[in-house]
């Protein structure tokens, strides 16, 4: 079974003192390939600095999440443009809108959005999208830039119902994270997460965010890392009704399309 991680925050400072263990341990549980979150104008240069250490291997994304929306200057949309040149990033993005926070004024959210968004246009890149409690703004912003932007997946999807085909009504793609495992509050992406065709599926685990629920025993730190994508498979695949390798597989090309991952 080989999976791909399309979203770990892997420049996270819990993860500088083990790193190559972690890359280490996703290898072991299949995980052959990952992209790199680029969240902030700090670490969007640390994702493509990691991927070029293992190459083929690591990719990065480049942008500036919502939280961070007040950083997304004129300089700062010089710096991402610049890192987008690079062949390593494979995305625009981590960016979009939560309101849900409001970390940042909404007003600089929806100004760095935009500015990301027009990213995506000129480098012909594919977004990696971020959207919380601001469905109807993060819809509309988008519409204005109907038949311009490439493929687009909406990642750690914890939406409605509604949103979710309001979604795959626009071709957009669906990011799937360890939430799906949280008998809490993930109950209703299981039968969610029937309705998405395979073609428009990817997994994630958001680490170190998010550390799936099914994992016994936790970890002591709960710190989530690429190795327990294994879990978020087999939690997929039975709410789906499929076989693990089917589910697996599906998402692994779908990511190699997606991203425009070199062939292995």
């Amino acid at each position: 079974m080989q999976l791909i991680d399309i979203g770990a925050n892997l420049t996270h400072d819990s993860f500088d003192h083990d790193r190559d263990a972690v890359l280490q341990r996703a290898r072991a549980a299949g995980v052959t390939r990952m992209v790199i979150t680029g969240a902030s104008r700090e670490h969007s240069p640390k994702a493509l600095e990691l991927a070029r250490q293992h190459p083929g291997e690591l990719f990065a994304t480049a942008g500036v999440h919502p939280h961070h929306a007040s950083e997304y200057t004129a300089e700062c949309d010089a710096e991402m443009r610049a890192l987008l040149a690079h062949d390593e990033v494979v995305a625009v993005g981590e960016c979009g809108l939560d309101y849900f926070r409001d970390f940042s004024p909404r007003p600089a959210q929806r100004r760095a959005f935009e500015m990301q968004l027009q990213s995506a246009v000129d480098t012909g890149k594919p977004l990696f999208l971020h959207q919380r409690d601001a469905h109807d703004d993060f819809v509309a912003m988008m519409k204005n830039f109907d038949g311009k932007l490439g493929p687009a997946v909406v990642h750690c999807f914890t939406g409605t119902r509604e949103e979710l085909f309001a979604y795959l009504d626009r071709d957009w793609y669906i990011g799937i994270t360890g939430w799906l495992c949280d008998e809490r509050r993930g109950l209703h992406l299981r039968e969610l997460v029937k309705h998405i065709p395979a073609q428009r599926l990817m997994i994630e685990t958001d680490a170190p965010y998010l550390l799936p629920r099914t994992v016994k025993p936790a970890p002591s730190h709960r710190r989530n890392e690429p190795m327990y994508l294994a879990h978020i498979v087999e939690e997929l695949a039975r709410d789906r009704g499929e076989d693990v390798a089917a589910s697996a597989a599906h998402s692994t090309a779908t990511a190699t399309q997606f991203f425009r991952l070199p062939p292995r």
